[in-house]
């Protein structure tokens, strides 16, 4: 046996690093995605306006998309588990900062600075980096969506047990029990980061070993000049804004319409258990139809639900279908997005190419969040935000659909092993 062959994982391997892999997106997502709920509690103890939070929150997406293409660079280049372990240490440390905030500053670091590097280590694209290294080709979109899916139904789990937490004994309290969360992130960034002694399953080399056949400059120019990446990368933005905008100012727009403080914490709940579906049914859909444009139609379908449901009376039953209607799109875009980049690049500057479209994803975070809490402290309502996002949304979904996702040139197709 040659000692390539000997670095293709064994399926014991395999499926350990796929679990990490999913442990870790489904702590670091599942805290990540329940902020919103410390929102109010928070802004009343420590004396600060709606935007004074939301932009401890849009920071800690901006500073997630600067350093997403750099970690993804530097985990292409040296490998994956000294990037995941360090991510799951900062994640600890902007939690415990956090916990001792007396002000907007420290929450700025904490939950800003801190926890935003941290994400980019820990979060979706090292993790589904990993993961398509170690599956066939023929799996890969669906295990993707599993594995994105599974990252989701961390939320299902934080958000309720965080606003109990929060109503019974306050926001110290539900934030040390996320810092002990962090600490069960650190064993799964060590054994995700089994992945940097493997091969992928598709035979194509591993990062490091010196046989992948493009360098770093030639796919940087390939991606500019790819019509298909470009418009991805650019229609992504509006998956940032519409979703940080709901999982931040969704439970305080429930509580002005005088809803039960938990409804907010069920409607996160049902967007993660819905999502647990919608990742793996359109991982699926991605290995069968042109992932280009069901990504498009996500775009375009989150927006008409964002406008029927700002449109009628917030009751907890149009809450709920609307937060499972969401969930059926929510992470979904990451098989579709992934496998696109896969399709048009190949596996070996996936973190890379992934990392750079993301931080346009992160921009729209950035306004998502930061934007929706000052228009809601100029106008006093959401209307014009959830307006606006409506229609970045048609337009972007319009556009994605109406691009292509031909291989790039540069692009080198490896054999597929029977």
């Amino acid at each position: 046996m040659s000692a390539r062959e000997a670095a293709i994982p064994s399926r014991a391997q395999s499926v350990t690093i796929i679990a990490a892999a999913s442990l870790l997106m489904c702590l670091g997502m599942g805290m990540r995605q329940s902020f919103g709920l410390f929102m109010v509690p928070i802004t009343g103890d420590l004396g600060l306006s709606v935007s004074d939070f939301t932009f401890a929150l849009a920071l800690q997406n901006m500073i997630w998309g600067i350093t997403q293409p750099f970690v993804g660079a530097i985990a292409d280049r040296f490998g994956m588990r000294m990037m995941l372990v360090a991510g799951s240490l900062c994640f600890s440390a902007g939690l415990v900062v956090t916990v001792f905030a007396t002000g907007a500053l420290s929450l700025y670091l904490g939950t800003g600075l801190l926890i935003g590097t941290s994400l980019s280590c820990t979060a979706s694209n090292l993790s589904l980096t990993a993961t398509s290294r170690v599956v066939s080709p023929v799996r890969r979109s669906a295990t993707l969506g599993m594995v994105a899916g599974i990252g989701s139904f961390g939320t299902f789990i934080v958000a309720p047990v965080a606003q109990k937490l929060i109503a019974g004994h306050g926001w110290h309290t539900a934030l040390v029990a996320f810092v002990g969360l962090s600490a069960i992130m650190l064993p799964a960034a060590f054994l995700t980061g089994r992945v940097d002694k493997v091969a992928d399953q598709s035979g194509r080399a591993r990062p490091g070993d010196g046989t992948a056949p493009e360098t770093f400059r030639e796919v940087l120019r390939a991606a500019a000049n790819h019509r298909g990446y470009v418009t991805m990368a650019t229609a992504i933005f509006v998956c940032g804004l519409q979703l940080i905008f709901l999982t931040t100012h969704l439970p305080t727009y429930l509580a002005l319409c005088g809803a039960d403080p938990m409804l907010g914490a069920e409607a996160l709940s049902t967007i993660a258990i819905f999502n647990v579906i919608g990742c793996y049914g359109l991982g699926w859909l991605g290995g069968r139809y042109p992932k280009h444009v069901l990504l498009g139609l996500v775009y375009v379908l989150r927006s008409i639900f964002i406008a029927v449901y700002f449109m009628l009376p917030a009751t907890p039953p149009t809450t709920l279908v609307f937060a499972g209607l969401m969930g059926l799109m929510w992470l979904g875009v990451i098989p579709l997005t992934q496998g696109l980049v896969i399709q048009m690049f190949g596996l070996r500057y996936l973190a890379t190419l992934s990392g750079i479209m993301f931080f346009t994803h992160q921009v729209g975070s950035f306004l998502g969040a930061w934007g929706g809490g000052l228009i809601y402290d100029y106008f006093g309502s959401y209307d014009h935000a959830w307006q606006l996002g409506v229609v970045i949304g048609l337009i972007a979904g319009t556009a994605q659909m109406l691009t292509d996702d031909k291989p790039s040139g540069r692009k080198r197709l490896a054999p597929v092993a029977a």
